[in-house]
């Protein structure tokens, strides 16, 4: 079984105003969960992990758990909420009485917005934490390289929570061997903690999106592996935002050539156990 752990589903109607970058202009469009399952069949991938996108409204878990409930290959949705929200719990509660709200597996906001690399170390934060690990949540962590530090703190700190670092942290694949000595430091931090987990994702888009080789993810690759081990890491295809340099086929045999050598088992918790684990997906 193969477990997508990381991708994306919007209307474009429905206020992503992050696409209206002059860049963004190859993903100014819907993707809906038709879209997905074409991919998912070509790619033979069986199961997936929605991920918010980036609107930023609480309102939108509705419509992506609506879309769980409706298209059997979403096993699980991570929802977008405010960790600093004193209601964050009442939330929670809200997004799991909607229809489909039983395949609320985690929470996530825009970390990588924020410009204070130690944000995760307020108070308010700290406690709406503790609010998403007493909720049986997962935390994903969609943050820059510079932020990296705080995010091994508050794993260290709360080690109850089962946090989630979505796309390695976000590394500059584009700078080489530089982009590998400013990121590899934080990441060892953040690894030591045994609560924490990452996503093989959303790598493409941090390397150059016209010129990328698989060999330029390799040495990312080698250092997640070394540092985590298998059995805390997890493909995901970030799709459809990885359009902008690489289509689904094409990120999903970037990972599995890059890969070192791994065991049947350990390919296997890459590929999908690691997710199930993490997030509690049904089998």
């Amino acid at each position: 079984m193969i477990v997508d752990a990381h991708h994306h589903l919007w209307r474009i109607e429905d206020g992503y105003r992050w696409l209206d970058a002059l860049e963004l202009a190859p993903i100014r469009r819907s993707f809906l969960p038709a879209d997905l399952v074409a991919e998912l069949t070509l790619a033979g991938v069986d199961r997936t992990v929605l991920v918010e996108g980036g609107r930023c409204d609480p309102g939108e878990a509705e419509i992506l758990l609506g879309y769980a409930r409706d298209c059997p290959a979403i096993a699980g949705v991570v929802a977008w909420a405010d960790p600093a929200d004193p209601e964050l719990a009442r939330s929670i509660a809200g997004h799991r009485a909607l229809p489909g709200g039983e395949l609320l597996v985690g929470i996530r906001p825009q970390l990588q917005a924020e410009t204070d690399p130690d944000y995760l170390d307020r108070p308010a934060v700290r406690r709406g934490l503790r609010t998403v690990a007493e909720a049986g949540l997962a935390f994903d962590v969609v943050c820059r390289a510079d932020q990296l530090a705080a995010v091994a703190r508050a794993a260290r700190e709360v080690p109850e929570l089962r946090l989630v670092l979505d796309h390695l942290g976000k590394p500059a694949i584009r700078d080489g061997a530089a982009g590998l000595a400013a990121w590899a430091g934080p990441l060892a931090e953040l690894a030591a903690a045994p609560n924490a987990t990452a996503k093989l994702s959303g790598l493409v888009t941090e390397a150059d999106w016209q010129r990328w080789r698989p060999g330029d993810l390799r040495p990312f690759v080698d250092e997640a592996v070394r540092l985590f081990g298998p059995e805390r890491l997890m493909f995901g295809s970030d799709w459809p935002v990885c359009r902008l340099a690489a289509g689904y086929g094409t990120v999903l045999s970037a990972l599995s050539q890059v890969l070192p050598p791994l065991s049947t088992v350990e390919r296997a918790a890459v590929f999908g156990e690691t997710a199930v684990r993490t997030y509690r997906l049904r089998r």
